[in-house]
């Protein structure tokens, strides 16, 4: 499997990235390293593509996979739930892996400064617009956080209607800045400027989100690209023994 390591100012022991399509075993338009279970992927494949996420981050726990539906909830990490419907969800205690799986939606992963609090985020614009950020923050509680953004659509390859840019501008005037008219009389709206945004006005420091996946198909899925494809994980953990 291919890795891309999250880039932040992270506590000692918590670590954090995105996986990339590269190696696995799905085939067809699933081809690599589907993490997806709900995409029409053969299961064998991805529990087998799961096995080797383990293995090759040497995994303290299973990841605490999600059921996400585009919304605001925030689920608290608990071994024996399987995959409750939420978009994010947050850990208290050191061994537990959050994650959550896109193709085009902002991952966002997010840590108190002291190590102890982890949250991690399923962004697409829905969820964006809704709060999924400002409740993941919330749900961490009142301490300070740091954030990191992992791949995504870019703006240049993210194209919208004025529907979406009203949801945004509505309650944020100058979210503007994140949309440009394209030819087409459509906009080309920057996920990751807004997200940035939401983050500042929380006051939490964030890096991350340069890499677009839509325009990268060499090493990463991307549902507006391709329709039925795979989908990539993003995860977040904090060891309790040193190697971490």
């Amino acid at each position: 499997m291919s890795w891309e390591e999250a880039t932040w100012q992270a506590p000692k022991g918590v670590r954090a990235g995105t996986t990339t399509r590269l190696g696995g075993v799905s085939r067809g338009v699933f081809a690599g390293f589907n993490l997806g279970a709900h995409v029409g992927d053969e299961a064998a494949c991805v529990r087998a593509n799961r096995a080797e996420l383990r293995r090759e981050l040497d995994l303290p726990s299973e990841p605490f996979w999600l059921t996400q539906v585009h919304g605001v909830a925030v689920a608290a990490y608990t071994a024996d739930q399987d995959a409750p419907v939420a978009d994010a969800a947050v850990s208290f205690l050191p061994d537990q892996v959050l994650a959550v799986l896109t193709a085009d939606c902002l991952p966002v992963v997010f840590a108190s400064v002291d190590g102890e609090r982890l949250g991690i985020a399923h962004a697409g614009w829905r969820g964006l617009a809704a709060g999924v950020l400002e409740a993941t923050a919330t749900a961490l509680g009142p301490v300070p956080l740091v954030a990191w953004l992992g791949p995504a659509i870019g703006a240049m390859a993210f194209e919208v209607g004025e529907e979406v840019r009203d949801v945004f501008v509505q309650t944020d005037a100058q979210a503007t800045h994140a949309f440009v008219m394209n030819a087409r009389g459509r906009w080309q709206a920057d996920l990751v400027a807004l997200a940035r945004r939401r983050l500042a006005a929380l006051g939490i420091p964030v890096t991350g989100g340069a890499s677009c996946t839509l325009t990268d198909a060499h090493r990463f899925y991307s549902y507006r690209r391709d329709g039925q494809t795979g989908r990539l994980a993003t995860l977040v953990w904090r060891r309790s023994s040193p190697q971490g």
